[in-house]
Parts: C-alpha cells; structure tokens; sequence
C-alpha cells in the first residue's frame, strides 16, 4: 500500500479550521487498515512536515432510509495529525 493509498483525503470543516489554527492539528480521511505509524510516515513523506503526534477514530456510517427502504453508509477512519511547532502544510493556507 503506498502513502497515496493510505491517506484518502483531507477533511475540510469549521471545527478542522479552527483546530488548525488554534493547535496546529489537520484531519484527513485515512485507510480502515492503516495504522498510526503508517499514517505518520504517509504525512511526512507526503507534505514533507514533521508530525508531533497522530490520533485516529473509526467513524460508523450512519443509516438512513428511503421510505421502506433502509440503507447505510460505509464506516470509514478518520486521523488528526499534529504538526511539530513551525511546521505548516501550504495547501491548507488558502482555504
């Protein structure tokens, strides 16, 4: 599995700007399989940062209906990484 493969995308919210301002933490969509570590290296090899700390959570989908019938959405991992002091990752600055 490479770095592009293990982290699937960033999340973009209110709570994920804030976060990134006040604690300098980003969040990112990640891999099921993958574990802290994998993620670590996938950050700092892709961003070319270097990461303080990563925590991760399994996120369960929700389920929603459609009249009688009843789906649900996939369960997927989400990780908040924490950059050391000084580090920055210019593709978040403009948003």
């Amino acid at each position: 599995m490479t770095q592009y493969d293990i982290i699937r995308q960033p999340l973009i919210t209110e709570k994920t700007n804030i976060q990134k301002e006040k604690d300098n933490q980003l969040t990112f969509e990640v891999d099921r399989k993958a574990n802290r570590i994998e993620i670590r290296r996938a950050i700092e090899r892709i961003f070319n940062v270097k990461v303080a700390s990563v925590r991760t959570i399994q996120v369960k989908g929700k389920t929603k209906r459609r009249g009688r019938t009843v789906g649900k959405r996939r369960d997927w991992k989400k990780a908040i990484v924490t950059l050391r002091p000084g580090e920055r990752i210019e593709f978040f600055e403009g948003v």
